[in-house]
């Protein structure tokens, strides 16, 4: 679906953008801005909510079994007797 820009600022400011970055279109650079803004909006969250997808896992997991052997754990990995 095509997105039609009608403000002239906007469609120099992906002129201007194309330029700079060498987006093949206007199309591309405003992409690229989109997906980079989205970005950075993200990493402005609250650490809360950047970490409630980490915390929701833990939960799931559960608490850890406190006789693990992590010793024979890892030398299982690395095949070690």
């Amino acid at each position: 679906m095509p997105l039609y820009v009608k403000d002239d600022e906007v469609l120099e400011l992906a002129r201007e953008l194309q330029a700079l970055i060498g987006a093949s279109s206007k199309t591309e650079a405003v992409r690229t801005a989109l997906r980079n803004e989205i970005d950075r909006q993200r990493q402005v969250l609250p650490v809360a909510e950047r970490l409630a997808r980490s915390r929701q896992l833990a939960a799931e997991i559960g608490t850890p079994d406190p006789d693990f052997d992590f010793k024979a754990f890892r030398a299982d990995l690395w095949d070690e007797a």
